[in-house]
């Protein structure tokens, strides 16, 4: 990959980068909606990565481009505004410039930079928190600037939170940031704290994505992020994290029927994230294949961010040999749903779900072999 993305920036800017980077995709192993509502979560960083590539300039201008769309769009490097329609996805980079600013640790000036990617968009594997961490540490690079990996993931999360506007919490840039290879991350979002879990041998990911809609930032998103905060208020804490089961029941007459379904899910969800991290380190992959179902199904009844294909994956998964469990990955609202296999589920029983996937709907998922991943790294770091 770095190969052919120093090609396409020769071929577009016409000179060498100075600096590379590459931030994984990542899998939500399981904790649906728990991070910003303080709770822990598991991610695994995968084989999915977004590079960039950077190389500096001095007359105050700022050129994006990208090798999976046509033409570079040029901005002032006082221009930091959001951008909309064809360009829009520049507002991921241009928002961890704003961050930079914003926190002080300053951003580079003039610059050419190229990102290409692999992570499919749209599929719940964070495809914007591999962007905002690639292009935050070809930045850093470029002003001469180094912070913890604590700040690199906090700074990704701020421009998806301030700028682009996702009131998401820190399990997408935390896992890409702190991903292992052969581990799952585990975050305590409260802090937040990051260490890593065991992934017993054996394991695979398979990853069915529907390519349905997953727009989080049309609305469904904050709205369901609005319903937890509204809950947590009700019921007297900061954030849900420090609810309990019985608190939640002496709270329901006080709650809208949506807070109180989604306050559900969390309160539930924290703690099958706790028990994952048991059953793994036990090496109980059956267990952890239980624990992934259950959480599928709170997401669909008590959440609502479920879809009909997304529940047609999992009962399909659900019944095949050497599938331990399966659930929606990432926001849900369409995307893809994860299964976590055995050796013995290969391309047959693929192919299995795939077809009767195609018979049910029309068309055909995109099917990931996805493998554990090391986190964000800086390839190239000056000429």
């Amino acid at each position: 990959m770095t190969d052919a993305l120093t090609k396409r920036f020769r071929d577009v800017f016409s000179r060498e980068p100075e600096f590379l980077a590459r931030a994984p995709g990542r899998i939500e192993f399981i904790g649906n909606h728990t991070d910003y509502n303080g709770g822990p979560v598991l991610g695994a960083a995968i084989n999915r990565n977004t590079w960039v590539a950077l190389a500096r300039r001095n007359d105050g201008v700022r050129r994006f481009a990208s090798d999976s769309r046509k033409g570079v769009t040029e901005l002032a490097v006082a221009e930091m505004e959001r951008i909309t329609g064809a360009a829009s996805w520049i507002n991921y980079p241009l928002g961890v410039l704003v961050a930079l600013r914003d926190s002080g640790v300053g951003a580079p000036g003039g610059l050419d930079y190229m990102a290409s990617s692999d992570v499919p968009m749209g599929a719940g594997l964070s495809s914007s928190a591999a962007i905002e961490l690639a292009s935050c540490l070809v930045f850093l690079e470029a002003a001469g600037k180094s912070v913890p990996r604590e700040e690199l993931v906090a700074l990704g999360r701020q421009a998806e939170n301030q700028f682009v506007g996702v009131p998401c919490g820190i399990l997408d840039q935390g896992v890409s940031g702190f991903g292992v290879k052969d581990r799952l991350v585990h975050i305590d979002c409260r802090f937040p704290t990051f260490s890593t879990v065991p992934l017993p041998s054996g394991s695979n990911f398979w990853i069915f994505n529907t390519h349905t809609k997953h727009a989080l930032i049309d609305g469904l998103y904050a709205t369901r992020h609005a319903e937890c905060m509204e809950a947590a208020k009700a019921i007297g804490v900061a954030l849900l994290v420090d609810a309990t089961p019985a608190m939640l029941a002496a709270a329901e007459t006080r709650l809208s029927r949506p807070a109180y379904k989604r306050a559900r899910h969390v309160i539930d969800e924290i703690a099958r994230v706790e028990r994952t991290v048991e059953a793994l380190r036990a090496g109980d992959l059956s267990a952890v294949g239980k624990l992934l179902l259950a959480s599928h199904r709170s997401s669909r009844t008590w959440f609502e961010n479920s879809s009909p294909e997304l529940d047609f994956l999992v009962d399909a998964l659900e019944v095949e040999k050497g599938v331990h469990g399966a659930r929606l990955t990432g926001g849900g609202f369409g995307g893809a749903v994860m299964a976590l296999t055995a050796d013995s589920f290969g391309r047959e029983g693929v192919a299995r779900v795939s077809e009767a996937y195609i018979a049910k709907f029309g068309s055909k998922p995109e099917i990931i072999h996805a493998l554990t991943e090391d986190g964000a790294t800086l390839v190239k770091a000056g000429p």
